[in-house]
């Protein structure tokens, strides 16, 4: 009894080659490509998480703005000039700053800028820096100066006791500022948004917007947009 031996043919091993290879290459490329998406977001979760720190800060400083306590700032002794003006904005040479004057919550900060005492009934009084220990029925409001700078692809903050700028986020491809405007003193609805507002008293809201691009490419520039309203002039 004879059995037949047969064996592949160099056809058919060349087409199994073939047919390997394209599967190989079928799902190399397939891991290039998950492994791009996956970098695609993680750099796209970074920007969203130096967005949300940086906006988050901002917005706090901004509602905070012009709070001097529980009286307005006519009813405040010895009040710094800087208190009529709690928001101003600058853009000059490819520099642009925010400054605010508010509320120093928690202390932030260290050593306060001004401290207001206040019965917030009729009396109050400023003071330079930490104020004196406060007399029965009276609230100590700790304030702060604190300026946000962006120049040269970064977005900076100071403050007067620590001038030296401290980078706030890199890699900021655009920021930009508008500021929501009242009709008249007295009201407290936004009519318009003005980049460059003449009645600073006029201002009622800040609307951030800021462009974060990767370094590595790998994700296209994100915009990102806030809108914070200062909560002292919105009654």
């Amino acid at each position: 009894m004879r059995w037949s031996v047969r064996g592949f043919s160099l056809v058919e091993l060349l087409l199994a080659l073939a047919m390997g290879l394209v599967v190989v290459l079928g799902v190399t490329q397939v891991l290039i490509s998950s492994r791009a998406t996956h970098a695609s977001q993680q750099a796209a979760m970074l920007l969203q998480d130096d967005a949300r720190f940086s906006l988050g800060k901002m917005t706090q400083d901004i509602r905070q703005a012009g709070m001097f306590g529980c009286l307005a700032t006519a009813s405040i002794d010895n009040a710094p000039s800087a208190f009529d003006q709690p928001v101003s904005w600058k853009a000059e040479a490819g520099v642009k700053s925010l400054s605010l004057v508010t509320t120093d919550v928690g202390l932030e900060s260290g050593k306060p800028d001004w401290t207001v005492l206040s019965d917030c009934t009729g009396t109050a009084q400023a003071y330079v820096g930490s104020a004196p220990a406060p007399a029965p029925g009276q609230i100590r409001f700790a304030l702060r100066q604190i300026t946000y700078t962006f120049e040269a692809g970064q977005l900076k903050v100071s403050t007067p006791a620590a001038p030296a700028k401290a980078v706030l986020v890199d890699n900021v491809q655009a920021f930009d500022i508008s500021f929501g405007v009242a009709a008249k003193p007295s009201s407290t609805e936004v009519a318009r948004y003005d980049a460059s507002p003449a009645d600073l008293a006029l201002i009622r809201s800040v609307r951030i917007l800021m462009t974060l691009q990767d370094p590595a490419g790998r994700v296209k520039d994100q915009t990102y947009s806030v809108v914070a309203a200062l909560r002292n002039r919105l009654g």
